[in-house]
């Protein structure tokens, strides 16, 4: 993890090198006059007695932005920059506000650094629920924050976009907004997201999945976090072309986001032919994940998911067509 040590003053590198289990770890908060805190597999706690002054997040920033925070001015608005890596670092401070939106942010005192990580084997167990007839099944992704939905993502445009002895890989397509899903740098993912996948970085969702399909002719396309009706829209075009789509939305149920005006209409024309509810991933749990089919029917429910012994098929509401089928 030197893309986030590399970010901290002197000072505080020893008990982040000593302290800090980084297989584990999945944020750092950062808090003016207060120590470090991290969240790993074992809950929430506090680095040593080191209070972090404003001149450290100053550096911080300097280090983040390289000394340019002006060319951030957009990630700013949103309250986040992607560092090297594909970690993100949430800011919080005063925001400026210019005709009733947020111009950008100052007097930045709060960080949040939410560490991202390259898939292992992650998504191999749902593969086969989201595969029929030869073909991807377009599919949304829904959870909280802390569920996993965007390194799901990234399992799924590996699996899908390589090929190995249960299927062989197809066209994927990234636009990855945030810079998260394939942590590119100078253009170059560098995290694995499949052999046959191609990425549109740092692009607003709506206009990159368009770009992808008129430039890159894919067989999936992969986004993370909709929510627009720009977003909407651009889903349902690429949909209309033959290209199937997988992603991702916040929410804590498929009825929670059945309410949401910008994506009911994708729901009630049953766009998605699948759902996977994703729970939020507390300290000493990896959380569950349930299949839904595109009626919302449960299909199984992965216990525990990331591990080997977690899927709890439900036999009423599977058939060949979707377990085994590779």
């Amino acid at each position: 993890m030197k893309e986030i040590i590399r970010l901290f003053p002197e000072p505080f590198l020893p008990i982040l090198k000593q302290q800090v289990d980084w297989s584990s770890v999945q944020e750092l908060r950062i808090r003016v006059q207060k120590p470090i805190e991290i969240l790993d597999r074992h809950g929430y706690r506090s680095l040593g007695m080191n209070r972090l002054r404003p001149e450290d997040l100053s550096y911080m920033l300097n280090q983040i932005s390289q000394f340019s925070l002006y060319r951030f001015k957009d990630e700013l608005r949103e309250g986040f920059i992607t560092v090297e890596g594909g970690h993100r670092v949430g800011l919080a401070g005063k925001a400026n506000t210019i005709d009733e939106g947020v111009d950008t942010l100052k007097h930045i005192s709060f960080m949040n650094i939410r560490v991202a990580r390259a898939t292992v084997g992650q998504a191999e167990e749902l593969l086969p629920y989201l595969y029929q007839q030869g073909r991807w099944c377009s599919t949304l992704l829904i959870g909280p924050p802390h569920s996993g939905k965007t390194t799901l993502l990234r399992g799924l445009s590996k699996s899908i976009g390589s090929s190995n002895k249960m299927h062989e890989a197809v066209k994927v397509s990234v636009v990855d907004e945030r810079s998260e899903l394939a942590a590119s740098l100078r253009g170059i993912p560098q995290l694995d997201v499949g052999e046959r996948t191609d990425v549109m970085d740092a692009c607003p969702k709506a206009e990159g999945m368009m770009m992808m399909i008129r430039s890159m002719s894919p067989d999936v396309l992969i986004v993370d976090e909709i929510g627009s009706e720009q977003d909407a829209k651009a889903i349902n075009e690429a949909m209309l072309t033959g290209v199937e789509v997988i992603c991702s939305i916040h929410g804590g149920s498929l009825e929670s986001i059945q309410k949401r005006p910008s994506v009911q209409s994708l729901i009630e024309r049953k766009i998605f032919e699948r759902f996977i509810v994703l729970e939020r991933i507390r300290p000493g749990s990896t959380g569950n994940a349930v299949i839904l089919n595109g009626d919302g029917e449960e299909m199984a429910v992965h216990r525990g998911r990331w591990r080997s012994d977690g899927m709890d098929r439900s036999r009423n509401r599977l058939d060949s067509n979707y377990v085994g089928r590779f």
